[in-house]
C-alpha cells in the first residue's frame, strides 16, 4: 500500500513540475520558444497554421521587464536551440524565420512572436 501511495506521489509531482514549466517557461503556440523570466503569454493570442509552406505562429507575451532584457535573454537562449541570429530581433532555424517584436508598455513589455516559413 505504501509502494502505491509512493507511486502515486512522485507521478503527482511530475506531472505537477511538467504543467508548471510549460505554463511560465515556454510559448503555448511555439513548444519550444521559451519565455524569459517576466514574461507570460497572453491567454489566447497564440495563432497557429500549417500549410503546404510551413507552419504560420503568431503569439504575444507580456511582462514587467525591459525590452532590452528580453532580447538579451533571446540573443543567450534561441542559439542553444539552433536558431541563428540575423539581429536583435530576427532569426532563422531550418526553413524558418522568427520575429520578434518588442513594443513598450508602461513599465514593461509585449513581445509579438511571428514564426513563418522562408
Amino acid at each position: 500500500m505504501a509502494r502505491i501511495r509512493h507511486s502515486a506521489t512522485a507521478f503527482a509531482l511530475i506531472l505537477l513540475a511538467a504543467a508548471s514549466a510549460r505554463a511560465g517557461g515556454f510559448l503555448g503556440a511555439y513548444e519550444d520558444l521559451p519565455l524569459p523570466p517576466g514574461l507570460t503569454e497572453v491567454a489566447g493570442s497564440g495563432i497557429v497554421f500549417d500549410s503546404p509552406g510551413g507552419r504560420i505562429v503568431e503569439a504575444f507575451a507580456s511582462g514587467p521587464i525591459k525590452s532590452a532584457e528580453a532580447l538579451r535573454f533571446y540573443a543567450a537562449t534561441l542559439p542553444q536551440l539552433g536558431w541563428t541570429r540575423e539581429s536583435d530581433t530576427l532569426y532563422r532555424r531550418e526553413a524558418e524565420v522568427l520575429r520578434l517584436d518588442p513594443a513598450p508598455q508602461g513599465k514593461g513589455v509585449t513581445i509579438r512572436f511571428a514564426v513563418s516559413p522562408e
